[in-house]
C-alpha cells in the first residue's frame, strides 16, 4: 500500500511518522501551496511535494490519502479523493455540519473504499484491554462513567491558533477538538451509545490576540514577542456535559484547553456491578482496576499480562513504555490490514466514517443544548 498526506502543519507529519512505523510508503505530500509541499517534502524526505490537489488524485501510485488539513477543507477534500477511487484516512472532525458528514458516509459507501476518521486513542493498548474486558463481561453492567479531556495550550490571551475562529473551526471548539476524541473513546470502551446530553459552554477571552503572521498549533509558547491584534472569539475554552446513554448508563465529561499544567490529559472512569476502571492518557500504561472484595489491582501495559486484541496493539514488552506517537502507528496498522484483508467491507474495527458522523451529531446535540439551555436528544 502507498499512500499521501494532504497537511504540513502539525498533525501531518506525525501521520508520516507512524505510516511509515506501519510499513506504509508514503509517496506524496500536499501543502496549502507548493512551496509548503516542496518544504515539507524536503524536511520529511518525501519523493514528491504536489503542487494541487488535481495532481495528487491522478496519482495512480496512490491507494489511500491522508487528510489533515484544517476542519473547513475536510469535506471538499474527501469527497475528491472517494471519487478518484482512494481510500481516505481523515482527520477529525469529519466534516464541518452533519449534512456533510452524512453525505460521506453514503459515499464512502457507494465507492466501496475504506473509510476511517482518526480517533487514534483508542489505539492506546490499555484502552483496548479496557473494551476487551467489557466485551468478556468482566465489568458487569455499567452504572456510570466520568472523565475529562484539559490541556493548557490556550491559557493565556496571546495564546492564538485557527481553531478559536468558528469560520475555520465550526461552532465548537474545545468540544470539537479534543471532546470528540473521550467522546468516541468512552463509547467505543462501553460499547453505549449516546442518546441525550445536557451541556454548559464558556469562553473564557471575549477577545484574544492574534499575532500578525501564521501560527501553528501548540506553537504559541514558543513563538516569543510577535506584533498582534485583538480578535474578537466565538468559541469556547471549557464545556461541561451530562450525559444519558442508551439502556440507562449516565455520565459527566468535561473539557478545557485553559487549565495550567495540563499539557494533555484524558481521563476516564467507568463504574459497573462488579469492578470499575480508571486510565489518564498522561500515565498511559497503567489501567487501574477497581474491586469490592478484594484488593484493587493497577494493570501495568504488557502484552504478556492483556487480552489477545490489546496485546497485538503492544508492540514492546512491559516496562518499555508505549505513547501518543504508538496510537497513530496502531490504528494505521489495523486501518491497511483492514484494506488488505477486504475486511473493511465488512464491519472493520478502525473508527470509520459513521463513527466520525455520530460525533458530529453529538456535537450539534451539545452547542443546541448549551444555546438553549436544556436537555437534546441526538436524534433531534
Amino acid at each position: 500500500m502507498r499512500t499521501a498526506v494532504i497537511g504540513t502543519g502539525f498533525i501531518g507529519p506525525v501521520h508520516v511518522e507512524g505510516l511509515r512505523r506501519a510499513g506504509v510508503e508514503v509517496v506524496g505530500i500536499l501543502g496549502s501551496n507548493h512551496a509548503k509541499s516542496q518544504a515539507a517534502a524536503q524536511r520529511l524526505r518525501i519523493a514528491r511535494p504536489y503542487a494541487t490537489i488535481d495532481e495528487l488524485l491522478v496519482d495512480l501510485d496512490v491507494d489511500c490519502v491522508h487528510i489533515t488539513s484544517p476542519n473547513q477543507a475536510h469535506f471538499e477534500q474527501t469527497k475528491l479523493c472517494l471519487k478518484a477511487g482512494k481510500h481516505v484516512l481523515c482527520e477529525k472532525p469529519l466534516s464541518m455540519n452533519s449534512t456533510e458528514s452524512r453525505e460521506l458516509v453514503e459515499l464512502a459507501a457507494k465507492c466501496g473504499r475504506a473509510a476511517g476518521v482518526n480517533y487514534n486513542i483508542r489505539y492506546y493498548p490499555l484502552c483496548i484491554e479496557a473494551a476487551e474486558r467489557r466485551k468478556a463481561g468482566q465489568l458487569g453492567a455499567i452504572h456510570h462513567v466520568a472523565g475529562s479531556y484539559v490541556q493548557d495550550w490556550l491559557l493565556l490571551q496571546t495564546d492564538f491558533n485557527w481553531r478559536v475562529l468558528s469560520s475555520e473551526s465550526g461552532p465548537l471548539r474545545a468540544v470539537a477538538d479534543i471532546g470528540t476524541h473521550w467522546l468516541d473513546l468512552i463509547q467505543a470502551i462501553t460499547g453505549l451509545e449516546i442518546e441525550s446530553v445536557c451541556a454548559d459552554l464558556k469562553t473564557v477571552y471575549e477577545n484574544r490576540l492574534r499575532p500578525i503572521g501564521t501560527t501553528e498549533t501548540f506553537s504559541s509558547k514558543t513563538a516569543g514577542v510577535r506584533p498582534s491584534e485583538p480578535v474578537a472569539i466565538d468559541t469556547e475554552d471549557y464545556g461541561a456535559m451530562l450525559l444519558r446513554f442508551r439502556g440507562g448508563a449516565s455520565g459527566v465529561m468535561w473539557v478545557s484547553q485553559v487549565t495550567a499544567g495540563k499539557k494533555n490529559s484524558l481521563r476516564f472512569e467507568v463504574a459497573a456491578t462488579e469492578q470499575a476502571l480508571s486510565w489518564d492518557s498522561e500515565s498511559p500504561n497503567q489501567l487501574w482496576i477497581g474491586n469490592r472484595e478484594q484488593a484493587n489491582e493497577l494493570l501495568t501495559r504488557d502484552p504478556a499480562l492483556m487480552s489477545p486484541r490489546a496485546a497485538q496493539f503492544a508492540n514492546y514488552p512491559g516496562g518499555h513504555n508505549e505513547g501518543f506517537p504508538d496510537t497513530f502507528k496502531q490504528l494505521f496498522v489495523d486501518f491497511y490490514g483492514a484494506i488488505e484483508s477486504g475486511a473493511y467491507q465488512l464491519e472493520p474495527l478502525y473508527p470509520t466514517f459513521a463513527d466520525g458522523h455520530r460525533e458530529i451529531l453529538l456535537c450539534e446535540a451539545i452547542f443546541r443544548s448549551a444555546q438553549e439551555r436544556r436537555w437534546v436528544d441526538i436524534a433531534e
